[in-house]
Parts: structure tokens; sequence; C-alpha cells
């Protein structure tokens, strides 16, 4: 009871709003960001592509794939996952894209609990990477 009393007193009332409106802006922008889920930035993206040989892994329809996509990205839609899973070495990172990041950061978090501890999401997927001017490609 002392605690409610101490968080209700009106002279403590203002650092509780205070404390609690920080924690608030702490953890937001990393929610909806992503980060939560493991997301990466598109810097930090190309950062473990370049440094780790991450490979990237598209998650869109295979008609989306071919109208634009990263260089060195596979082509695994999201459907095709489960059956092709296997497909995906478990010795390097995996980065996987979509068209905004929802879906990867879902089958990311699939993919880590079957074994792919390094599978990470674009944050924003192609829609950021667009945004970000980086390179696309139609070739396969």
């Amino acid at each position: 009871m002392d605690l409610l009393h101490f968080l209700l007193d009106k002279s403590n009332i203002f650092f509780v709003i205070i404390a609690a409106v920080s924690g608030a802006m702490l953890a937001f922008p990393n929610l909806r960001n992503g980060r939560a889920s493991g997301g990466l930035s598109t810097s930090e993206a190309i950062q473990m592509s370049n440094q780790q040989q991450a490979v990237w892994v598209d998650v869109r329809p295979a008609e989306q794939f071919q109208a634009g996509h990263i260089a060195q990205a596979r082509s695994l839609p999201a459907a095709d996952v489960e059956q092709k899973i296997s497909s995906l070495p478990k010795n390097k990172p995996l980065i996987l894209v979509c068209e905004q990041g929802r879906d990867a950061s879902r089958i990311a978090a699939r993919l880590r609990a079957q074994g792919y501890a390094d599978a990470k999401a674009l944050q924003g997927g192609m829609k950021a990477w667009f945004s970000a001017g980086l390179p696309v490609t139609q070739k396969s």
C-alpha cells in the first residue's frame, strides 16, 4: 500500500508521469521499427551481407520479385517457405525481404524457431530499400 500512496501522492505524481513518458519514448521507436523482432535497417543489412556473407531471401510473390529485387536475393515466396526451408543455409545469416517488412519479420521468427538462429528481416522491406535509393535488378 505504501507504493500506491507514493505513486498517487501529489508531490510525486509529476515524477511518475515523467518516468512513464520517458520509458515509452525509449521503447516506442524500437517497437515501431521492428527492432523487437530483430529487424535490420538497410545499412545494417548491407553491412551484414558484406561482412558475414549473409544470404538475401526475398519472400514476396514471384511476380513482385521479377519486377525488381535486391541483386543477390534468392526468390522464396512466403507460400513456399515451409516446403523449401531445407534449401536455406543454416551456417550463414539470412536477411529476409518482403514488401513492407511485416511478412519477413514473421517468417524470420519462424525460421529462428526452426534452428536458423541468424534469420532477420529487413525493416520496411523493399519500400525501405527503394526509399534509400538502393539499386534493384530484374535479372534472376
